[in-house]
């Protein structure tokens, strides 16, 4: 027995591609759909507009492998960023993630990834080699590896590390360990031994 249809092909359409977003199921996504078309001339059409307009513009950055309307991005492009000092991460969420931060005025490299055996993700899958290449021309003094504390991650970080060490740069890592607010009987003790080996003078 075939599923009754409740609204026409394109909301159907529209309610199914909204499912496919990250962090909406099918309910949410008929929540969202629904809220778009009974808010049609604030929401729905400004939103198709600026999808529209997005999928026209957004770039791969040639540089960095940042998303943007430019390339290179204005991230690359920004003379008021240090460019001796480049943060290394696994995706452009992460780039983001770090500039609300706003702690430091740097250069980015998204690596589009990990290195994964086991899913078939070797170093030719990743933006390792434009790594290098950066560095090799001299510029950049420190490298800040920012990706995740996985084993995913760690894996990356020592490849990057072992293709470098022939070359003029520091590379350092981001410390892990204690949250800001996080209180101790509530951490695992991988988080716990992290932090005891990352110590600083207080």
């Amino acid at each position: 027995m075939s599923t009754k249809r409740i609204a026409g092909a394109e909301i159907e359409k529209l309610i199914q591609l909204l499912a496919k977003v990250p962090g909406l199921g099918p309910r949410s996504a008929r929540r969202a759909a629904l809220h778009l078309i009974k808010k049609k001339d604030q929401l729905l059409t400004p939103l198709a507009s600026a999808m529209a307009d997005a999928a026209e513009k957004v770039q791969i950055c040639s540089v960095c492998a940042n998303v943007d309307t430019q390339n290179p991005c204005s991230i690359c492009t920004d003379p008021r960023r240090d460019s001796t000092t480049i943060i290394v991460v696994e995706d452009v969420a992460d780039l983001w993630a770090l500039e609300r931060a706003a702690e430091m005025s740097v250069r980015y490299h998204i690596l589009g990834g990990t290195l994964s055996p086991l899913d078939g993700v070797g170093p030719d899958d990743l933006n390792i080699k434009t790594l290098v290449d950066r560095i090799v021309g001299g510029e950049v003094k420190e490298l800040i590896l920012a990706v995740n504390a996985t084993v995913e991650g760690q894996t990356t970080a020592h490849y990057i590390t072992s293709q470098l060490e022939d070359l003029d740069v520091k590379i350092t890592r981001l410390a892990h360990g204690v949250p800001v607010g996080g209180e101790l009987d509530y951490l695992d003790e991988g988080t716990l031994s992290a932090a005891l080996r990352s110590r600083t003078i207080f």
